[in-house]
């Protein structure tokens, strides 16, 4: 499905086809991808895996059935495609992406899985991988046959209660393995019985909430994963370990079950979380990233390599400073091998982007990384192939999808465009012409602040605009030249503002050291740095009409709003947007993962109680003044509702115009489409209204309906 727009709104930035990354085959002669795409005509979504052969740019349809899930090549010329089948089961089909009628079923999956990894095997066949839900027995969990319980409570006797948005059942995420191979009788792939890897371990992977493909591998005769520490309490604790698990059959049909899991990769000194555990192309070789700290959600990625798996005890982190010499200050986000096994592709932050850093897999001693990719763009997926090449899969502020072909070997690679979803955003009448940059001294001595501007598709460098200063989550996080559909600056900038989204103290790709002042410190440094942005915003942008400035933020972007709300920098704004913020320190009790806040405080509130109160937006309910949008969600269990209720509380009762949009079915976001298209709405018709732009109601049918019928009648109003 091919979108044109005359002007990006909301609408169009939720219905846009959405593509996966880039799945090539050996050479990268073809590429699978998904495509997933929401209709509000129908109300509903559609899913399509798609083939782009890169030599003539044709794309075309191989299936679009329902309950579409992971793809990969098995050759060339055949793929492996899981889909959801009657009462939970998964299906296991096999065939030729060109002639994708033919295809066969290879073997059902009883229950639903999914992070398919496969692996060609020198005996013929293939190694298979997935992750599921396993029952405390570790069979796979099935919740379409599972036995009816009579009763709603759960009795807990240790955290977590609840992650993310669920409440924590008996089951437990796991790997499960097998083979596809061809039957000699029929020629066709037949898939094996499954095995639990974990089974009977206490160990758990992927890890929740959020953990994927990235926690786990596999190569000709293991498995290799993540997982945390079974002896901590995972609530106060980030502590992870590695685990390698000799498969001794794929096709589990001997007797011999896998043998146990052994912990490997130990540098004493790294005691945090651990991502992206992968083999090497010839399986003797591994590498993971690790950080230091227990505790710490955001320390910096390590690079840890175990050279020889013959002696897993032995590794080590090849990006350590040595001899006196600086470590290299950025922090990797994944890891990819390049097809001789003798270079590991790095992905990291740097100022704003994701970018592409390549170094020995086997240094002879400490060295920096080398800059592969960084003018424009972030890179969400890289894919080695066969040739040493790479396919890259990178997004914008403007486009949300785009492939590249990359020769890494090059003196001065330079990425070559193979596909762009949007055209490099002219689908969405946008344009790299709108992306700018600012940099700004910051509030701590020998620090700059850098922030993104997203400026109309019809700037006028001539005329005014009122500004729309965005403050981003985490608080470890940061802006980057990246699609979002969640927080899109674009949207906003095609509503008539010029969107400032800064990276303020604490923000991640901009050195450790910056990211780690935010600590006990949340409106301290944090704080100055935006009041500092808008005072250089002021004085040097003459195109952004201050007076008519509004401020919006997400979760801590949210605390910083309550915070800004009781401070002088409150005053400059017209208006406020708060999503899932926090209203009261002494709250984040309540989290799920304690070691966030332990962590962020200096320690427990009983043991460090005036650092958890010092920057307590609470303590200024006083000086609420600013009108104030407050949006909190039921199921965030991150940072519960009760602190938007409260924040909305105060508002009220001191008489500050304050709205309250709530949704009882999303969590610390909002992702259906339909609920996000009313976020939209509330939040445009609340800023345009105070700076005099035109407000959805006034011109947006779409987004006027969806305001109608959310709206509930103020207390007193006359009802017909």
């Amino acid at each position: 499905m091919t979108i044109r727009a005359t002007k990006f709104t909301p609408a169009v930035l939720l219905s846009a086809p959405r593509r996966g990354p880039a799945i090539p085959n050996s050479d990268g002669s073809k590429i699978l991808c998904s495509v997933s795409t929401y209709s509000f005509e129908t109300h509903e979504k559609t899913t399509e895996i798609r083939l782009l052969d890169t030599r003539d740019h044709h794309s075309s349809l191989v299936s679009n059935a329902n309950g579409l899930g992971n793809v990969a090549w098995l050759d060339d010329e055949t793929i492996v495609l899981l889909v959801s089948g009657d009462k939970g089961q998964t299906k296991v089909l096999v065939g030729d992406p060109t002639k994708w009628d033919s295809n066969h079923i290879a073997g059902t999956i009883d229950g639903p899985v999914g992070d398919l990894k496969v692996k060609k095997l020198q005996t013929g066949g293939f190694a298979l991988a997935v992750s599921g839900s396993a029952n405390p027995d570790g069979s796979l969990f099935n919740p379409e046959t599972a036995p009816k319980r009579f009763t709603t409570g759960r009795l807990y006797k240790s955290l977590f209660v609840r992650h993310w948005d669920t409440y924590v059942a008996p089951q437990r995420n796991a790997i499960f393995y097998g083979s596809l191979a061809v039957c000699s009788e029929s020629g066709r792939y037949v898939l094996s019985k499954l095995d639990n890897v974990l089974v009977g371990t206490g160990l758990e992977s992927p890890i929740p909430p959020f953990g994927g493909t990235d926690h786990f591998d596999v190569c000709e005769n293991s498995v290799i994963f993540a997982a945390k520490d079974p002896d901590l309490n995972p609530a106060s604790n980030t502590k992870c370990n590695v685990y390698l698990v000799k498969i001794l059959d794929w096709t589990n049909t001997t007797p011999a079950p896998a043998a146990r899991p052994q912990q490997v990769g130990v540098l004493e000194e790294f005691r945090g979380a651990i991502t992206s555990p992968v083999f090497s192309p010839d399986g003797n070789s591994a590498a993971f990233l690790q950080m230091r700290k227990n505790g710490y959600e955001s320390d910096k990625n390590h690079l840890i390599v175990i050279p020889d798996l013959s002696r897993p005890s032995t590794c080590i982190a090849p990006l350590r400073a040595s001899g006196g010499g600086e470590e290299w200050d950025r922090s990797p986000s994944s890891i990819s091998w390049s097809s001789d096994g003798s270079t590991l592709y790095l992905t990291a932050e740097e100022h704003g982007r994701v970018k592409l850093f390549k170094t020995p897999a086997k240094p002879s001693a400490a060295i920096h990384p080398t800059l592969l990719t960084g003018s424009e763009g972030s890179v969400s997926s890289v894919s080695v192939l066969e040739t040493g090449n790479l396919i890259l899969t990178f997004t914008s502020l403007v486009d949300n999808s785009a492939y590249y072909l990359l020769e890494p070997t090059l003196s001065s690679p330079k990425p070559q465009l193979l596909s762009s979803n949007a055209k490099n955003g002219a689908l969405f009448g946008l344009s790299a012409k709108q992306i700018d940059e600012l940099w700004w001294p910051g509030a701590a001595p020998k620090t700059k602040v850098h922030a993104w501007v997203v400026k109309p598709s019809n700037f006028d460098a001539k005329q005014k605009y009122p500004l729309a200063y965005l403050v981003h989550g985490g608080p470890q996080g940061a802006w980057e030249d990246a699609w979002s559909t969640r927080w899109n600056p674009a949207v906003f900038a095609e509503q008539g503002y010029v969107v400032v989204c800064p990276n303020p103290t604490g923000s991640t790709g901009y050195g450790q050291r910056f990211t780690d002042a935010i600590r006990k410190n949340w409106g301290g440094l944090p704080y100055q740095d935006l009041a500092l942005g808008f005072e250089h915003i002021e004085k040097n942008v003459a195109y952004v009409d201050t007076e008519r400035a509004v401020a919006l933020g997400a979760s801590y972007g949210g605390y910083m709003m309550n915070w800004i709300q009781g401070h002088d920098l409150g005053r400059k704004f017209k208006a406020l947007v708060t999503h899932d913020g926090v209203y009261s320190m002494a709250s984040q009790q309540a989290s799920e993962e304690l070691y966030f806040p332990e962590h962020e405080f200096g320690g427990t509130w009983w043991d460090n109680q005036d650092s958890w109160l010092e920057f307590d937006p609470a303590k200024f309910t006083a000086n609420w003044a600013t009108p104030h949008l407050i949006i909190h969600s039921d199921k965030d269990y991150r940072l519960t509702v009760a602190e938007g209720l409260a924040a909305f509380n105060v508002l009220q009762e001191r008489g500050v115009p304050s709205q309250y949009l709530t949704f009882p079915d999303e969590n610390h976001w909002v992702l259906n489409p339909e609920n996000s298209l009313l976020w939209h709405a509330a939040v445009l018709e609340w800023i345009n209204g105070w700076v005099g732009l035109p407000t959805p109601s006034e011109n947006d049918p779409q987004l006027a309906k969806v305001l109608e019928e959310a709206s509930v009648p103020k207390w007193g109003t006359a009802m017909n």
